[in-house]
This record gives structure tokens, sequence and C-alpha cells, in this order.
């Protein structure tokens, strides 16, 4: 698993490249990705590949010139031309899933498979998204996992949520990821994606944690209604870290696209 760098026409992009086989891009959500993550390496045992890192995420430069949801769709779709592949597996988590969800639909005879990981991008009055964005440390465990003993030792490396340097580093880090996510996220996840779900072609699979706190399983099924065709895999004893609590599962569902 290696970190590279590629250039698109507005900003060099970092991205995470690892294995062989048919391509696969995975498009992170608002928490980043890290050289290592055990999708990434479960899916590069039969997959090439390629995670791009949004702008301002890890050592990546920032980009000014993504403001809203259309830059951040066509910026995604220059960083797949330029890393010279044509028709991908698109998978995305949550944020990542989002973007994919409005690249299959925007450039339809573009992406032919998609994987949604329990993605942003709909709003459900009656089922309302918590607000990530002011959410301190110690808050974000019980949204995103389903051990959230475990989740905590996750996000910390088993460091004290309570230690003065960890939380420095990670609200530095937090501010600037965030800041990025924001343009799409805030104040509520929902940039008219449910307007344009009809016009997916792809073969989709989503995939959601049964116990997902942070984007409720009645989302799945907004999804699935919206997306001719589509497949829901509920995977249980997960929340919204799915990837990470059942990742063998996630690669399993995925697998159904090839």
């Amino acid at each position: 698993m290696e970190l590279k760098t590629i250039k698109t026409h507005a900003v060099p992009v970092r991205y995470i490249e690892a294995g062989k086989g048919t391509p696969l891009v995975y498009l992170h959500g608002a928490g980043g990705i890290q050289l290592g993550d055990p999708l990434l390496a479960k899916l590069a045992e039969t997959h090439h590949v390629f995670a791009p890192l949004l702008p301002g995420y890890g050592d990546s430069e920032e980009c000014a010139n993504l403001r809203d949801m259309l830059d951040f769709t066509l910026h995604t779709a220059d960083v797949i031309d330029a890393l010279g592949l044509k028709d991908p597996i698109l998978v995305g988590h949550s944020m990542g899933g989002m973007i994919a969800a409005e690249m299959a639909a925007i450039a339809p005879a573009s992406i032919s498979r998609l994987a949604l990981i329990c993605p942003a991008g709909l709003w459900l009055d009656d089922h309302p998204i918590p607000d990530l964005f002011a959410m301190l440390p110690y808050e974000m465990p019980q949204y995103l996992f389903h051990d959230v003993e475990a989740g905590t030792k996750i996000m910390t490396a088993g460091v004290e949520l309570s230690d003065p340097e960890w939380l420095k580093g990670f609200l530095v880090m937090n501010a600037r990821q965030m800041g990025m996510a924001g343009k799409i996220l805030f104040p509520i996840p929902e940039r008219g994606l449910s307007q344009r779900l009809y016009r997916i072609k792809a073969k989709t699979v989503i995939i959601w944690g049964d116990g997902d706190k942070l984007i409720p399983p009645a989302y799945a099924h907004a999804f699935k209604k919206a997306i001719a065709g589509a497949e829901l895999v509920s995977i249980a004893e997960a929340s919204h870290m799915v990837p990470i609590e059942k990742t063998n599962q996630v690669a399993a569902a995925i697998s159904k696209l090839g």
C-alpha cells in the first residue's frame, strides 16, 4: 500500500494505491483515510485499489476552488481521468458515498458499478442526522461505532481522549478536514441529490450497519427506493464505521460488483 501523488488541472492529489486486478476507486468519508486502512487492505487482495484524498486531507494541499457539490463531483471525475481509469468500480463511504452517488447520477454512462456504504446526501425530517460539526471528540465514538469502547481506541490509537497533546493534534487536523467537508455537509448533508438519484444506471449495492447512529438505516431504504435495481446489504452489530467494524462483510458485499 503506497501513498502517491497525481496532478489534476487544479491541484496535486494524494492517493493510496494497492493491489492488482479490477480497478476500484474508494472515496473516503469526512474522517479521511490512512495507509493501512483495513477495508482498503482487504479490497486490495482482489482489486487494484485507488483511494484519493480530498484536498485538505492528510498531507494534501488545500483547494479553494472546491466550493460546492458540483465542484467536488467534477474534481473526483478529474482524478479518475488523471489516473487513466475507465469505468472502475466506484465505492464511497459516508461523504464519499454522497460524492460517488452524484458522479453516477451526473454521468450515468461513465459508472456501471457502484457501492454506497452508509452514504450521506439525503435528509429525512423524521430521521434527522446529528450535527457532526458540533461534536466534541469524546462524543463521536457513540455515533460512529457499535462497540463504543473499541471504537474509541481505534480513533485515538489507545491514547486517552483527554490527553492534551492528542487533543491538540486532533483538533488541528479535524478543523482542516472538516473545513473541506463542511462545504457539502454543513449545516445539513443535503444538496439536492434526492432529485438526481433516478438517473443512476449503475449496478448498485448499498451497504449499511443496522445500528448506524449517525445516518440511521431509514436512509438505506430511501436510497434503495430511489435507485432502480439497487441491492441493500444490512450488516448486524455495526454502526457508521461499518468498513472498520465488519471489514470482511463489507468487502464481500462489494465483491458482488465483480
